[in-house]
């Protein structure tokens, strides 16, 4: 009796442990109604309960929609800054789906999103599911982790994203519509390639550039979830929204999915002077508040920059 009784307790210590590894046993379905869903790495069942959590990192992957990369590297910087206990990372998969070069597995009933034209990186519809878009996917994430009946504890969500995933949050910061009462939303943007300009000013030269301030680099002609929105409020939102710009400071090289349209070039020469003239931009021109912390040692690449010691304070607060 009493080894069943000490074989019962392990396993409940088992099933406390958070799942921290890009596989099937870390994954599960986020319905999105309609017997659709994405599917979600997360270090906890999102069912489940979970008294102790004070935050949540939502992690978004690049252009290669690698979430089972992005997820342990988030679990390994929750790791280093001691937050495992405390923290629920989840890191959504927003398959791609439409081209040669974008078509991953989808289990049956799993929505697909391109990754050219009305892509996923701006909010863009689900194929064949018009109603959905990758950013209804971040606000479902956002309202459940402000449910205080799962999470009593949770007053934080974090939302970053590196490359690809930093060009969706520089975005989504602006679009965002779910501000759930009782935690406070960060937008961490970090390493795009690009960012939502406000207006038509640019630090390089747009004569000749067409689209340089289309969406997603501007805010013309916008598409999918931020079709409906007024520009008066895509811009008092990204003003007044705590958003932080991560930023390695050997990321320089035009590597990794660089943008080299005519549109990114008129944003800057590489993603770190991309980066600091944006948020010259913003603050200087428009005065928001965001802040921006350079990653010294760490040029492209997600795990250095959600591990880095400067980003702990950012990411973990």
């Amino acid at each position: 009796m009493r080894m069943g009784l000490l074989l019962i307790g392990m396993a409940g210590l088992a099933c406390a442990e958070p799942c921290s590894h890009g596989t099937a046993a870390c994954i599960e379905p986020l319905p999105m109604g309609g017997g659709r869903f994405v599917m979600v790495y997360r270090s906890h069942p999102l069912a489940q309960h979970h008294a102790k959590a004070r935050r949540a990192l939502v992690v978004i992957h690049g252009a290669g929609r690698n979430a089972d990369d992005y997820f342990p590297s988030g679990m390994a910087g929750a790791y280093l800054a001691g937050g495992l206990e405390d923290t629920i990372v989840v890191a959504p998969r927003f398959a791609g789906t439409g081209s040669r070069n974008c078509d991953d597995k989808l289990a049956p009933g799993e929505i697909g999103f391109a990754c050219t034209g009305d892509d996923w990186r701006g909010g863009g519809p689900g194929a064949g599911v018009a109603s959905v878009t990758t950013y209804d996917v971040i606000d479902e994430l956002v309202r459940r982790f402000a449910d205080k009946k799962r999470y009593p504890q949770l007053k934080h969500v974090v939302l970053v994203g590196h490359s690809a995933g930093g060009q969706f949050l520089s975005r989504y910061a602006a679009a965002a519509k779910a501000e759930p009462a009782g935690v406070k939303v960060r937008y961490v943007v970090s390493n795009p390639s690009s960012y939502l300009y406000l207006d038509a000013t640019r630090p390089g030269p747009t004569q000749g550039c067409a689209g340089f301030n289309q969406w997603k680099y501007g805010m013309e002609n916008r598409s999918g979830y931020a079709r409906e929105i007024a520009d008066e409020s895509m811009q008092k939102n990204l003003l007044r929204r705590d958003v932080v710009y991560l930023l390695g400071e050997y990321d320089v090289t035009p590597q990794f999915g660089f943008d080299s349209t005519c549109g990114a070039m008129a944003q800057g020469p590489n993603r770190l002077q991309r980066g600091l003239d944006y948020f010259s931009y913003i603050t200087t021109k428009y005065g928001a508040k965001h802040r921006l912390v350079k990653v010294p040692n760490c040029g492209h690449n997600g795990r250095c920059m959600l591990v880095a010691n400067e980003a702990r304070e950012v990411l973990f607060p």
